[in-house]
């Protein structure tokens, strides 16, 4: 294998990319990957980068948005100095062996290799996330942590390490692209990219995924937040959860309404909805399960709380899930 060259330092020439499009792959984590480089380009007035897409084989690769993207079949694909894995879905299927060699052959050449959503799971089975650290999307963290213990997975929203980027989902992706804007043309060309976005979010890539989306935290209830995600399915006392950060219960409660104007119970039960949502559509685990699962001890308190936060039964709202969606 040849010393991966650093392609995070200061760089006037274009950055040879190619991006690897997976089918049912989201559009929006496609553009997140796509257009911090075009825009890189079109502020810079000439190719700060040099990309072309790369599909599995000789078909297009088809979006869950419907549209289609045509590459080069990744088999011909000779050389890249970064080689970014776009993925979503149906990832055992897209794990086939000349998919996983392939990818294999082009770390071999010294190219860094990226994945975001889904893309770290196929990096991680091709075996190049061994001894690394490496992010998945929330949902499939832990699965992911139990898949592949040789890799150091984190909860970070994109990671960094020797040759290996990954990121958790779209709007990380964002970030991940703008850190290698700003390492190779400097922060403030790279703040003048996420301006043309209107993007003012935090770059720092160990910030942790969240649930429920972006909402400003501040220290404090960032670290309460993450200790209420390690712990859904036995709700931790308040006063526990105050004692462990060093504060009072009364001044947690303050910061929740100054920064995020809920409370801290609110919000708890919010990430446990949201989890028990999340079982509900994208598994088949038993209602009992996920009850379990999210901190209830009864089914019938599990169906008021669930009711209430999504307007539906479970029950309902899982075989409203198996029914397909149209474009």
């Amino acid at each position: 294998m040849k010393y991966a060259k650093n392609i995070l330092q200061p760089e006037n020439r274009p950055l040879k990319t190619a991006v690897l499009v997976l089918d049912e792959c989201n559009t929006l984590s496609f553009a997140a990957t796509v257009d911090p480089m075009r825009a890189a380009n079109r502020l810079a007035g000439r190719h700060a980068f040099d990309w072309d897409y790369v599909t599995a084989t000789d078909e297009p690769a088809m979006l869950t948005s419907g549209l289609t993207v045509p590459g080069i079949p990744l088999a011909r694909l000779q050389d890249c100095e970064l080689l970014i894995v776009v993925a979503g879905f149906q990832l055992a299927r897209h794990a086939t062996p000349s998919l996983l060699a392939g990818l294999r052959r082009i770390a071999a050449t010294g190219a860094t290799i990226a994945g975001i959503d889904g893309g770290p799971w196929l990096m991680a089975e091709a075996g190049l996330l061994d001894g690394h650290a490496a992010t998945t999307h929330w949902e499939d963290l832990e699965n992911f942590a139990n898949r592949f213990p040789e890799v150091d997975t984190r909860q970070d929203r994109f990671t960094l390490s020797e040759g290996r980027l990954t990121s958790g989902g779209a709007t990380p992706a964002i970030e991940m692209m703008l850190h290698i804007i700003g390492a190779r043309h400097g922060h403030g060309f790279a703040s003048r990219v996420a301006g043309l976005f209107l993007y003012d979010g935090p770059a720092a890539p160990t910030r942790p995924q969240s649930r429920l989306g972006s909402q400003k935290h501040s220290a404090l209830t960032a670290r309460a937040n993450a200790l209420m995600e390690s712990s859904l399915d036995e709700p931790l006392p308040l006063s526990y959860i105050a004692e462990s950060l060093g504060t009072s219960p009364r001044s947690l409660q303050q910061q929740f309404r100054l920064r995020l104007n809920t409370t801290p119970q609110d919000h708890y039960l919010q990430l446990r909805m949201a989890e028990a949502r999340r079982l509900v559509t994208d598994t088949g685990m038993p209602l009992m399960d996920v009850a379990m699962a999210t901190g209830f001890t009864s089914q019938s308190s599990f169906a008021r709380a669930f009711r209430t936060a999504h307007g539906s039964t479970a029950r309902d709202l899982r075989q409203d899930a198996v029914q397909p969606l149209r474009h």
